[in-house]
């Protein structure tokens, strides 16, 4: 299953938000030719290493072929334009501004060939009063309002615990590139799309249940901890030996942890028949599940309410994510050349499309780049 073979993409971006877009092509069957300075990705110098290589720079960029230019030379700026005719789609994350400094901007290359698909990653979108602001992933997180509803209640705003602007900007950078291929195909006159991807606006679309709060009362939310806040009880509650999860969202699912409480007549109770007044009695409800729960361990928590249909989990760290037998079966870190890697998530027609290609050497490709256009790799 490779439903992008055939696809050429050349991939000018480093670091996360851009690699990470093209791995996801590359899993699904895309030639992707990574353009590197003759220094290399920045990222290729991010630890932790295993065997001198970059762990972090393999689980991007596997799959890809890599070809070193110098674009500041005219030489270089050549061989790129050369590539570009007869690519499908470019992916690029330089700060607005950059590209067309360079002369690989995209109405330079739209002049070569009309058909590219233009992909531009950034912070803050390629316009708007922010465009120009250097970007990481933390103030992203910071400017979209996501750090502000992340934390314990009451305390001080809080970034996810991984680069999630950068993520989500490769995942919609992904989908839309895939989308404009895709009208492109339908209407072969088209002409390539323009893709404007901004990791703040990405982040921002993305906060359905903080955005549905807003735009109800007009007042911002704030950080709930590990509860819902809207929901209750959902929240993470204290066993005997740990934390355990608890997710309940409507009445039967309420009656149906009250029956494991032995408390089956909680369900009637005014204060916690209805999601909305459980949710504003959840302090009260909480400490009744708590001292329940904290006679057992979480693995009893979890076994009773399983059993009874109600959902419920311990809290993982990654280690015990990866060794899961779920994991296995799902695929998760399969071996992508000699070591583990993680892949596109998604089973098409009961299969994993994934690179079995490992992240290549800094300019390992060069040779094959001579005298060939993208369509003849």
């Amino acid at each position: 299953m490779q439903p992008l073979k055939g696809v050429t993409v050349i991939d000018l971006s480093r670091f996360l938000a851009g690699p990470y877009c093209t791995a996801m092509l590359a899993d699904l069957g895309a030639e992707v030719m990574k353009i590197e300075t003759p220094q290399g990705d920045d990222s290729r110098q991010i630890g932790p290493f295993i065997d001198g290589e970059s762990v972090y720079f393999s689980l991007l960029n596997r799959g890809k072929r890599s070809l070193t230019l110098d674009l500041k030379s005219d030489e270089g700026r050549e061989r790129f334009h050369a590539l570009c005719a007869t690519a499908d789609v470019l992916v690029e994350n330089f700060r607005p501004g950059v590209a067309a400094r360079l002369g690989i901007d995209e109405a330079s290359l739209k002049a070569i060939n009309p058909g590219l698909i233009y992909c531009s990653i950034s912070g803050f979108g390629q316009q708007g009063p922010l465009s120009a602001k250097p970007a990481y992933d933390i103030i992203a997180q910071a400017l979209s309002g996501i750090m502000s509803v992340t934390g314990e209640e009451g305390g001080a705003p809080t970034r996810v615990g991984e680069s999630l602007g950068d993520i989500c900007a490769g995942l919609f950078a992904s989908w839309s590139i895939c989308a404009a291929l895709f009208g492109r195909e339908r209407d072969p006159e088209r002409q390539g799309s323009s893709l404007d991807v901004s990791m703040l606006d990405c982040l921002f679309s993305m906060q359905v249940t903080n955005l549905s709060q807003f735009l109800a009362s007009g007042a911002a939310p704030g950080p709930v901890g590990n509860r819902h806040p809207l929901s209750a009880p959902f929240d993470s509650f204290r066993a005997r030996d740990g934390q355990v999860i608890i997710a309940v969202a409507n009445n039967a699912l309420f009656a149906r942890l009250a029956n494991c409480m032995g408390e089956p007549e909680l369900a009637e109770d005014e204060a916690f028949c209805s999601d909305e007044r459980r949710n504003a009695n959840q302090a009260a409800l909480k400490a009744r599940i708590e001292t329940w729960a904290g006679q057992y361990s979480v693995e009893e928590v979890c076994e009773c309410l399983d059993a009874a249909g109600v959902p419920a989990s311990p809290i993982w760290d990654i280690g015990q994510a990866a060794a899961s037998p779920h994991a296995a079966e799902r695929q998760l870190l399969p071996r992508i050349g000699t070591r583990p890697g993680s892949p596109q998530p998604v089973f098409f027609n009961g299969h994993k499309p994934y690179s079995r290609h490992p992240a290549p050497s800094l300019g390992q490709h060069n040779d094959l780049f001579d005298e060939v256009t993208c369509h003849e790799l």
